[in-house]
């Protein structure tokens, strides 16, 4: 089939391009997000091929879907920037990528908890100017700490688990609980007692509206004061406003991002070059005991593989008319 790649990064069409040798699908990548705007690259592809910062609203869909488009690919397990029901009127069928590799986002999550707590970012920043003091760089034992985990999915089950390894103590809200989990010794509660009782709270649970904000002011103070709050997940899970009034009482201690809720215009991109005119973001950027990535958690080998993979999978079951099993349809849950 042919297919419209967009927002396609040079990693992309490589990961994709080896993958299609088995497929042999027409792959046209475009470097563009898909908008409103450069839909029309889209004309004659029954196909198209979307990442987690493409715009797939009710205008862009039917664009789409008049345009000949009956396919929208994701590569990408999150479908929160879809218009589902749009999708579903329109007669597009949807499919992503559910589980490409738990393993690199809860890595990611672990890494984050370490750098801030070590502050290695400071201390390599230091070394490199030979500035060898010790001052400033104090962190704390994980093994003992306690971690409340929100969504113990396979990421945050795996997230779990290797904190299993360090000797936390692991305290988890979900609302279909995994024997896996409570397995290894951890506990199940409800959300209120997870925020009063962790020192470190990760979240790994998908964005829907009612997991909007759900860390908020309100959450927030329930939390203990000094907590390391860590989101690998969605950026819109967290009311950042609120967060950034936290770390300026202190109330929250430390924060470890690889997702924010304005990151559309911003991750992905080089702006080295440019202002960044987000100042809530730049605020962030400004302090100590906050570290940013840009939506990296996804971004291993293994990871890109098997995207590029399940992508291609999803495209040739639909040409078949068979089902690939990773559809989402207008109830927000996977078909």
């Amino acid at each position: 089939m042919r297919v419209a790649v967009f927002n396609a990064k040079p990693y992309d069409e490589a990961f994709l391009s080896a993958a299609n040798q088995t497929y042999q699908h027409e792959l046209v990548f475009f470097e563009p997000h898909l908008t409103g705007r450069t839909l029309v690259l889209a004309a004659g592809f029954p196909v198209v091929c979307a990442f987690v910062n493409d715009v797939l609203d009710a205008e862009v869909l039917a664009g789409l879907a008049a345009q000949g488009t009956r396919l929208i690919a994701l590569r990408s397990a999150g479908f929160n920037h879809v218009d589902l029901a749009a999708a579903h009127e329109l007669g597009l069928t949807v499919v992503r990528v559910p589980a490409y590799s738990p393993y690199a986002v809860a890595e990611h999550t672990v890494a984050l908890m370490l750098t801030l707590n070590r502050k290695i970012h400071r201390a390599y920043a230091r070394v490199r100017e030979g500035n060898f003091a010790l001052e400033g760089l104090l962190g704390f034992d994980l093994h003992g700490q306690t971690v409340g985990i929100v969504g113990t999915g396979k990421i945050g089950l795996i997230t779990a688990q290797i904190l299993h390894g360090f000797g936390c103590h692991l305290l988890a809200y979900d609302r279909y609980p995994h024997s896996d989990f409570q397995a290894m010794g951890g506990r199940y509660v409800e959300l209120p007692e997870l925020m009063a009782g962790s020192d470190i709270v990760t979240l790994h649970c998908p964005l829907t509206p009612e997991t909007h904000h759900l860390i908020n002011a309100e959450t927030l103070r329930q939390m203990k004061p000094g907590v390391m709050l860590i989101n690998t997940s969605r950026g819109a899970l967290i009311d950042t406003q609120a967060v950034l009034e936290a770390l300026k009482s202190g109330q929250v201690g430390y924060l470890g991002l690889d997702v924010y809720e304005e990151e559309a215009d911003l991750f992905f991109e080089d702006l080295s070059n440019r202002l960044i005119l987000d100042d809530v973001f730049a605020r962030l950027l400004t302090m100590p005991n906050v570290i940013i990535t840009g939506h990296q958690g996804f971004f291993t080998r293994n990871a890109l593989e098997r995207i590029a993979e399940v992508t291609l999978d999803n495209i040739t079951k639909f040409e078949q008319g068979l089902p690939s099993g990773n559809e989402v349809g207008p109830d927000l849950r996977q078909k």
